[in-house]
């Protein structure tokens, strides 16, 4: 909520083409925005219903607010209007895949813990980023995207990922910088990083004492702008 209501006002519409369970209609409608959210995998929308439906907002005047579209990004994001603001937190590659797991489970206070929930992984669909067979399939097919959400968000507004760095065969990926470069090579704007501690997690380092393996404990929101057009 605190990047909607940072990069957005009241009555602006929000873009995001990983909606997921729907983080960023429930947000967007909270805060009086509307929304749009797209996922390839219709099992998210039911997850999306019943979270609008537990925070009690569900009711026939905020459907004109948000829209869910089940369906592929690169085809449905030609034919929005367009948009004030874009936040989205993608597939992690293949990962969940690798790992069978799926969305981890929420404590009371919001905080997502060791536990998994849900769909184990994204979908079996050929154009999941989920599903690519190398990391640099899936940088190219993210890039694919954004450069369409690009061409819908309206000049001078912002663009947000939120993404960790992983590891991929066992070695560390620097995926912030590899992110913050092909958003460049889009036209994006680059302005900075802040980070979302996920403190819950253990800080112990995997492979200790033998080796140093860093635990995760913080996703990057990477931020970018979007140009005047000239």
């Amino acid at each position: 909520m605190k990047l909607i209501s940072f990069f957005t006002k009241k009555g602006m519409t929000v873009l995001d083409p990983f909606c997921g369970s729907g983080t960023t209609i429930l947000a967007s409608i909270l805060l009086e925005r509307k929304a749009i959210g797209i996922d390839l995998n219709k099992e998210y929308l039911e997850l999306t219903l019943n979270r609008l439906k537990k925070k009690n907002t569900l009711f026939p005047d905020t459907f004109e607010n948000y829209k869910y579209l089940i369906g592929d990004s690169n085809i449905i994001i030609p034919e929005i209007e367009n948009v004030d603001y874009i936040v989205t937190s993608p597939p992690y590659h293949n990962i969940l895949k690798n790992n069978g797991q799926g969305l981890r489970k929420q404590s009371e206070k919001g905080f997502r813990n060791g536990a998994r929930i849900g769909v184990k992984y994204y979908s079996e669909f050929e154009n999941d980023l989920g599903n690519k067979n190398t990391y640099n399939e899936f940088l190219q097919s993210l890039k694919k995207i954004m450069h369409k959400c690009y061409s819908k968000l309206n000049d001078k507004k912002y663009c947000t990922i939120i993404i960790s760095d992983f590891t991929i065969d066992k070695k560390e990926i620097c995926v912030q910088g590899d992110i913050v470069n092909i958003m460049t090579e889009i036209g994006f704007e680059f302005c900075g990083t802040t980070v979302l501690l996920q403190d819950n997690k253990p800080l112990y380092p995997f492979g200790y004492p033998y080796a140093y393996k860093v635990n995760h404990q913080h996703q990057n929101i990477i931020n970018f702008r979007k140009p005047k057009a000239e």
